[in-house]
C-alpha cells in the first residue's frame, strides 16, 4: 500500500476528533499513512491536545472557519499521498478500510473517487449509506441507497459505480484531483461533495462505492440535526448545485418547482413543526442565489 494521506477537519469538537485519530492509530499503527488535521477556526488552539495524544499528526490551524470544502482543501494542499482519504472528524475507522479502498483504485485507473459503506455509529447495525442513485436535475433529488436499513449483509461485496460518493468518507486519486481540481468553497456546507463528483466525472473519471470497506459516522455532530445553519445551507446549496451543474431546460423547470412547490411546502412544515423562525432563513437562501453569481464567496449567513 503506497502512501495514503488521511485528511480530517475539526471545528470545536476535539473529543470527537481525538476518537477518530485513536481509531486510525488502533488499526494502522505502523501503516504507510500521513494524518493531516485541519483545526478549522476552533475557539481554542488544540495543537498540544492532539499531538500529545497522537504523535504523527500534521496539525494545521486556520484562524477562520473555512467550511467543509475550505477546510478539506487546506488539508489537501499539504498532502503528499498518491491517494487522499477525506474523512469527517465524527467518524471512526474499522479494520481493512484503507486496504479495500486503495485496492479498488489500484485495480481500475478509471475510478477517480470511492467511498466505503457508512453505518451509524450509535446504531452500528443500521446503514447510513450504501451508494447514491443518480441526480434528478428537474427536482435536485436523488436517493441514498440503504439508509436506515438494518445491515444484514444485503449490500455486502459490492465494488461498483454509484451516483455520488458520501462526503463523510471519500478516497480520491491524485490524478483525479489534479484534473478535476479542489472542492468549490462557496458551498461551505452541504452539496460540495456532489458538485465535486460532477467535476470529477467531467474530467473523465468514475465514481464508485466499495461496501467491503466500512466506517461508522456520528451524523450531524457539527451543525445539529435541526438548525437554522443547516436549513439555510441545504436550501441555498440545492439551488446552487443546479445553477452550477444543470443545463438550461433543467434549470428552468427546477426554479419553477422550487418556488411553486418546495417553498410553500417547507413553510407549512415549519409552521407545523413550530420552527417558524426558519421561514426567513429559507427566503435568505433563495435570495442569495438571486443576488450572487455561482462563484461568490459571500455566504449570506452570519456564522456564530
Amino acid at each position: 500500500m503506497g502512501l495514503i494521506s488521511i485528511v480530517t477537519v475539526n471545528f470545536n469538537q476535539p473529543e470527537a476528533t481525538l476518537a477518530l485519530l485513536k481509531s486510525i492509530d488502533l488499526y494502522y499503527p505502523k501503516a504507510n499513512i500521513e494524518i493531516i488535521l485541519v483545526d478549522n477556526g476552533s475557539a481554542a488552539d488544540n495543537k498540544t491536545y492532539f499531538t500529545s495524544n497522537i504523535h504523527r499528526v500534521n496539525y494545521i490551524r486556520s484562524e477562520k472557519n473555512l467550511g467543509f470544502a475550505g477546510g478539506n482543501n487546506l488539508g489537501i494542499t499539504q498532502a503528499n499521498g498518491e491517494y487522499l482519504f477525506l474523512v469527517n472528524n465524527d467518524t471512526e475507522f474499522t479494520a481493512g478500510i484503507l486496504e479495500e479502498l486503495s485496492a479498488t483504485l489500484d485495480h481500475n485507473p478509471t475510478i477517480g473517487i470511492v467511498s466505503p459503506q457508512i453505518n451509524y455509529y450509535d446504531s452500528k447495525a443500521t446503514i447510513q449509506y450504501a451508494g447514491f442513485t443518480p441526480m434528478n436535475y428537474y427536482t435536485c433529488r436523488n436517493a441514498c441507497i440503504g439508509q436506515f436499513e438494518t445491515d444484514k449483509g444485503q449490500y455486502a461485496g459490492k465494488a461498483e459505480p454509484t451516483g455520488y460518493i458520501h462526503g463523510a468518507a471519500m478516497m480520491i486519486t491524485r490524478k483525479a484531483l489534479e484534473q478535476a481540481g479542489l472542492m468549490e468553497e462557496n458551498y461551505f456546507l452541504y452539496y460540495e461533495e456532489m458538485d465535486w463528483c460532477e467535476k470529477i466525472k467531467r474530467a473523465g473519471f468514475e465514481i464508485w462505492i466499495n461496501t467491503n470497506a466500512l466506517i461508522y459516522h456520528k451524523e450531524s455532530l457539527a451543525v445539529g440535526k435541526n438548525s437554522a445553519l443547516k436549513e439555510y445551507f441545504m436550501n441555498r446549496n440545492r439551488i446552487l448545485f443546479i445553477r452550477r451543474n444543470a443545463d438550461l431546460h433543467h434549470k428552468l423547470f427546477f426554479y419553477s418547482y422550487f418556488l411553486c412547490f418546495v417553498t410553500p411546502r417547507n413553510i407549512l412544515k415549519y409552521l407545523a413543526d413550530r420552527t417558524s423562525s426558519f421561514i426567513p432563513v429559507l427566503f435568505r437562501a433563495i435570495g442569495w442565489n438571486i443576488k450572487n453569481p455561482i462563484n461568490s464567496k459571500h455566504l449570506g449567513f452570519t456564522l456564530k
